[in-house]
């Protein structure tokens, strides 16, 4: 196996690094959050940091980069307290990736590609439209991580709208359904397939 020590790593070229380090943690979830400024200008951008913290509440969390540059998602959520967060799928993938280029806050990523904004019941934010599932989300707290002084930030679900065919009886979301991407490090997306659900386990003795 190849081996990498922390100096080794501190050492490494900054592409490769950030390549290594974003992807030896597996694969992740590949959303895009969607907001609206105070003033109607609409912002997408894709974040692969989604994290289930909770169900009761339902609580969702994710990892913002440090605010010393502007960010618009981060000023739109802090200013309406509203944001959405809606599952890529695999028709989307490029579209969705190109929400990670630079615009300025008066151009809207929904401008600049196909994806589409979609308003439900009366939320203040948009959703993106054919996002199998989209999910209403009202900010509720953040916390600083000292190490590298960025944020999680943390909303609790307002409402959920999933196609009917990926929800199971059981209340069980099938991604694979619904040909969910996954990202891979940086750039590298992947639809996984669904192979097994296993029981709930109880120790054997």
């Amino acid at each position: 196996m190849t081996y990498f020590n922390i100096h080794d790593i501190n050492q490494l070229e900054h592409l490769f690094k950030i390549n290594l380090i974003n992807s030896c943690a597996g694969y992740k979830s590949a959303n895009l959050i969607a907001t609206k400024s105070t003033d109607d200008k609409t912002n997408l951008a894709i974040f692969s940091s989604v994290i289930h913290l909770g169900s009761s509440p339902p609580l969702l969390g994710f990892i913002l980069r440090p605010t010393s540059v502007p960010r618009d998602t981060y000023e739109n959520i802090k200013d309406t307290g509203y944001y959405t967060i809606n599952h890529i799928h695999e028709k989307i993938i490029k579209d969705a990736h190109h929400t990670s280029a630079k615009y300025d806050r008066s151009i809207s990523e929904f401008d600049v590609t196909s994806l589409n904004t979609d308003y439900k019941d009366n939320f203040y934010a948009p959703f993106v439209k054919n996002s199998p599932i989209q999910l209403a989300m009202k900010y509720l707290e953040e916390y600083i991580i000292r190490a590298n002084n960025t944020k999680l930030i943390i909303g609790e679900i307002q409402g959920l709208y999933i196609e009917e065919n990926l929800l199971e009886v059981d209340g069980f979301i099938n991604l694979s359904k619904g040909a969910v991407a996954t990202i891979n490090g940086l750039d590298g997306y992947a639809i996984p397939n669904l192979k097994e659900r296993l029981e709930y386990q109880k120790p054997l003795i």
